[in-house]
């Protein structure tokens, strides 16, 4: 059986990014979104960082993500060399404790957006959801699997309020 091609890119500066980056990999085998994972960095490989990017289209990607820490230029290295859609991870560590990384992701020029996530174990989980919520425009069966998942979170919600509420007396 063939596999089908992957929609979502998501490139690490490095591999002490991956336990991070793997919880974007689980949600998006949730949702059953293909995907490829590399490591390449936008500092010591910056030309397979160009090639990656530039040929991403035509590798029929559909988005993106960037996981970066430190110096965090990847993402921006990536959307400066695709018409597609990049999501940025910025990676806690290091002496700012990740806060050099999300300014970098931030704080790109005109014309060169980066969708950027939180800081922290949220980042990943968020940048998947993103990327679904990207591919899901032309899928109607990804967009419900989207509207289940949200309605999962609602009803988390809504059971962490009655328990609140029951361990008040209420």
């Amino acid at each position: 059986m063939k596999k089908a091609k992957p929609e979502v890119g998501i490139v690490m500066g490095s591999d002490s990014d991956w336990p991070i980056v793997k919880k974007a990999v689980e949600i998006l085998n949730e949702f059953g979104i293909e995907h490829e994972v590399r490591v390449i960095s936008a500092h010591r490989t910056p030309e397979v960082a160009c090639e990656y990017a530039a040929s991403a289209s035509r590798r029929k990607l559909k988005v993106i993500i960037a996981a970066a820490g430190g110096a965090a230029h990847l993402g921006g290295v990536l959307a400066a060399h695709t018409v597609l859609p990049v999501i940025g991870i910025p990676v806690k560590g290091g002496a700012l404790n990740g806060m050099d990384a999300l300014l970098a992701t931030l704080q790109m020029p005109s014309g060169i957006p980066v969708a950027t996530v939180t800081l922290g174990s949220a980042g990943p989980i968020n940048a998947a959801v993103l990327a679904a919520q990207i591919i899901a425009t032309g899928k109607p069966t990804l967009t419900r699997k989207l509207g289940r998942y949200k309605n999962a979170l609602k009803r988390k919600v809504a059971k962490g309020n009655a328990n609140v509420q029951a361990d008040l007396g209420g």
